[in-house]
């Protein structure tokens, strides 16, 4: 058989493919892949291609428009349809080609554009910056069948299942293992509706036995519409103790068309996962309290999103979920009384697929809900979702990531080993506990410095640009410290020697921000006219006490883990969560938040749970992957390690009662040993 030279760009494919192969089966052939739902119909014109005219000495070919079949009826009806499209692009017919209908008849060098490209990848929202190659659980396939007659009175499910094995085969590739006919589901909510659609007449929205099936992992049929319908549409949600983050994207292009958040409507039960734990152990109905609530939460979000998107949420065939494992349950509606009782057993730790309709989630009732797995009683799905989208599992470098919360959750390792755990560290990290703390939002000071020598402070607050030392527009702005800043505030503090290693605040100094209050000895950051609340706004004693505790959980963690690794310091120490993301990474050392390490190598990557869930929404292949990665994390429970009540005393002062932190000495150049360090050592 003749065979011609076709390359392919921007990849630079190329090979030598028989006459008469269609561009689009040749692209395969040579590992580049082109979109394309319609099972090559000319109708949903994904897999078009520019052809490049001229002679191509690098390649030692001639290219020429001739050198493909000429336009088919089908691929002129097409364009002439979209005159729009052509004009815009500049393109005209014979240049821009169908690859599914064009047929190779001699040398061609071929432009493969950007939105025809298979496996497109998009960045992600995130400092990693880092893409996601698109392979979804879902795919559609436009099925054309021939009406059923007394001599073929074939059934509608089994005709339409025999189409689709056709059309699959024709897209993916007659070589590609997929199921035959017979191995085909169907949800029984789509069957019910099935013969309707599939004798819709051709005015509506095409329908006349023509119609895209939604095939949920090439074996199960969710959705049946009629005519061609080209997009469909997946949630991905992390469900944090405080806030609920849920990303809406399309699942052909992997574009994300909408973010919505919302408070955790469970923290009127409790602020962190133990008290609702127990507000569901003590409560007959507390449980079904904080299913209800979250599920509420999760459809408000559905919908917000799906209309900004401009969407139906039946529409949307697919969600995946993360969150800690207490979360994780009452999701599930599985009672988390087990999970805060020794030995902290987690009702299931592998992932599920769940029908959306068993769960009351308000999208496609066919639609599936995947969860990914847990590791550990207190180490979730959220970690699970972490490790995919910062792929520690893949280093040779030891990296230890920390996803800080009401609840920390921390993951140390390299390619070869992987450990993790958890702590409480309680919402003080977050404005709660503290007593001018809050969430943040417009008036909440986000940053804090303290000029050591005046020891007069200056602060920027959320929705003002710049200090409040640049202008006068900060008057009557500020309202409370959010998390950023209640760390800022604790480290500068002790900078600046108002608070000595131990957290309490020195005599004798000589400035009228430091003063007794109500509670104890305070620092006012914000007098009462610059605030919206007319009073001041001080950093008590009490407020540093709290960081101090939830400062030390996490150091703690982070040591045992790097205990049982026989490491020092990590190679890399990397932040998780909205909060992580905001905080001084220089401040969170000097207090002793994160272990010592070179500064360079600690940086935050935003909401990672929410990154990973993102990723596992867009591409199967990484659900089987962390599937297999979790079941190789070691998990350590701190309540087991006898070392732990003395590690966290050692933890408690500024930034280490004992350890020296190298990296940011500097910021403390008049440091002495504290001699409390070898009682707790001793022990």
């Amino acid at each position: 058989m003749t065979k011609h030279n076709i390359i392919l760009q921007p990849s630079g494919s190329r090979g030598q493919i028989d006459e008469g192969m269609s561009v689009r089966s040749a692209a395969r052939d040579l590992g580049v892949e082109i979109e394309s739902i319609c099972a090559e119909n000319a109708t949903c014109g994904k897999c078009m291609v520019l052809i490049e005219e001229g002679r191509f000495e690098k390649y030692n070919i001639d290219s020429k428009r001739e050198h493909l079949s000429p336009v088919s009826a089908e691929e002129a009806a097409y364009f002439a349809r979209r005159p729009k499209l052509l004009k815009d692009k500049g393109w005209e017919v014979g240049q821009v080609r169908l690859s599914c209908q064009s047929k190779i008849c001699g040398d061609v060098l071929i432009n493969v554009p950007e939105e025809s490209r298979g496996n497109k990848q998009i960045v992600r929202k995130s400092a990693s910056n880092r893409a996601i190659e698109v392979k979804p659980s879902v795919r559609k396939y436009l099925v054309s069948m021939t009406p059923p007659t007394l001599e073929r009175p074939i059934a509608d499910w089994e005709r339409l299942a025999k189409g689709l094995e056709t059309s699959m085969a024709l897209v993916r590739g007659a070589e590609a293992k997929l199921p035959r006919w017979y191995d085909f589901t169907v949800d029984y909510q789509c069957l019910r509706g099935l013969s309707a659609i599939l004798r819709s007449s051709p005015t509506q929205k095409g329908g006349n036995w023509n119609v895209t099936v939604s095939v949920w992992q090439d074996k199960e049929v969710i959705e049946v519409q009629a005519g061609y319908v080209e997009d469909s549409y997946g949630a991905a949600v992390d469900i944090g103790s405080t806030t609920v983050a849920l990303y809406l994207c399309n699942l052909r292009t992997g574009e994300m068309l909408a973010a919505e958040s919302e408070m955790n409507p469970q923290i009127v039960y409790g602020e962190d996962v133990m008290s609702r734990i127990q507000y569901a152990i003590e409560n007959k109905d507390g449980l079904e309290k904080l299913h209800k609530a979250i599920i509420s939460t999760l459809n408000k979000l559905l919908k917000q999103a799906a209309h900004e998107a401009k969407i139906k949420t039946s529409e949307i065939l697919e969600m995946v979920l993360v969150g800690n494992s207490t979360m994780h349950h009452v999701l599930l509606n599985l009672h988390p009384k087990d999970l805060g009782l020794a030995p902290f057993v987690p009702a299931i730790h592998r992932s599920m697929d769940i029908k959306a309709r068993e769960l009351g989630l308000h999208i496609n009732p066919s639609g599936n809900i995947h969860v990914l797995p847990t590791i550990a009683s207190f180490v979730g799905a959220d970690t699970s979702a972490m490790i995919v989208a910062e792929e520690p599992h893949k280093q040779d470098e030891n990296w230890l990531l920390i996803d800080v919360g009401t609840n920390a959750e921390l993951v140390l390792g390299n390619r070869k080993r992987l450990v993790c755990t958890s702590t409480p560290t309680g919402p003080a990290l977050e404005g709660a506990h503290v007593e001018y703390g809050m969430r943040a939002a417009p008036g909440a000071m986000e940053r804090i410095v303290i000029d050591e020598k005046t020891l007069e402070p200056k602060y920027k607050v959320i929705g003002v640009d710049g200090w409040n030392t640049d202008h006068v527009e900060f008057i009557g702005k500020v309202k409370g410290i959010c998390g950023s800043a209640i760390i800022d505030g604790v480290a500068e503090l002790f900078r600046a020697g108002i608070v000595d290693s131990r957290g309490k605040f020195k005599q004798g100094l000589e400035s009228k921000r430091i003063r007794k209050g109500e509670s104890g000895w305070e620092y006012v950051i914000a007098w009462a006219e610059e605030t919206s609340i007319g009073r001041d706004i001080p950093m008590t004693q009490q407020d540093v006490r709290q960081i101090q505790l939830a400062k030390a959980a996490l150091f703690t963690a982070a040591r045992t883990l790097l205990k049982r690794f026989g490491l020092q310091d990590p190679d890399k120490v990397i932040l998780a969560g909205g909060f992580g993301s905001f905080i001084d990474k220089e401040k969170a050392m000097l207090i002793g938040l994160i272990p010592d390490c070179v500064l360079d190598n600690v940086y935050a990557v935003g909401n990672a749970a929410g990154d990973g869930a993102r990723i596992a929404l867009l591409n199967i292949e990484k659900r089987n992957e962390i599937d297999e990665v979790t079941r190789k994390v070691e998990r350590f429970e701190l309540p087991t390690d006898p070392e732990f009540q003395n590690q966290f005393m050692l933890a408690t002062s500024f930034p280490h009662m004992s350890e020296p932190f190298p990296h940011i000495a500097h910021l403390i150049p008049n440091r002495v040993a504290d001699p409390m360090a070898k009682n707790f050592m001793s022990k």
